[in-house]
């Protein structure tokens, strides 16, 4: 059962660390070279479209894996594997912390902007610099989850 939990611990976070870290390398690099409009447009689309069943799924696999297995005691393992499982759901919790305390507020105030009314240029100054700055954070803590909960799978 302990070996299960970790595999779907370190198969939630890869699935969202590389979710994460595609955003980062290709969707906001091609979105940066739209026209003010076409970028606010554009992300405001992303964001009614990404918190789907699935999404959610693996969002909140990322915490729930993770939790189960540091708490499922198991026979042989070492405190090394402890402490890298411990550290990979540290680095996941924070990532949840930047994307519910950062990222969300920013995608909610840009998705209460006026879409014809409010100047797509300064929608766009309000968001994307301060966005991106949580999603490079948030990519890296995502990431490093994954690497010390795969780890945990072999030390």
């Amino acid at each position: 059962m302990a070996s299960l939990l970790l595999a779907l611990a370190i198969g939630s976070t890869g699935l969202y660390a590389g979710f994460m870290l595609i955003f980062q390398t290709g969707i906001m690099p091609a979105l940066a070279r739209l026209a003010d409009a076409e970028f606010v447009t554009a992300m405001r689309r992303i964001n009614e479209a990404v918190p789907r069943a699935v999404f959610l799924i693996v969002f909140l696999g990322v915490l729930a894996f993770p939790v189960a297995a540091f708490l499922v005691p198991v026979d042989g393992r070492t405190d090394t594997q402890r402490w890298l499982v411990l550290a990979g759901l540290v680095c996941a919790v924070l990532n949840h912390v930047v994307t519910v305390a950062g990222n969300v507020p920013l995608n909610n105030a840009l998705a209460a902007s006026e879409p014809t009314g409010d100047e797509p240029s300064v929608v766009r100054a309000a968001f994307e610099k301060r966005w991106n700055g949580f999603h490079r954070v948030r990519t890296l803590l995502i990431v490093l989850a994954f690497g010390l909960l795969t780890a945990a799978a072999v030390v």
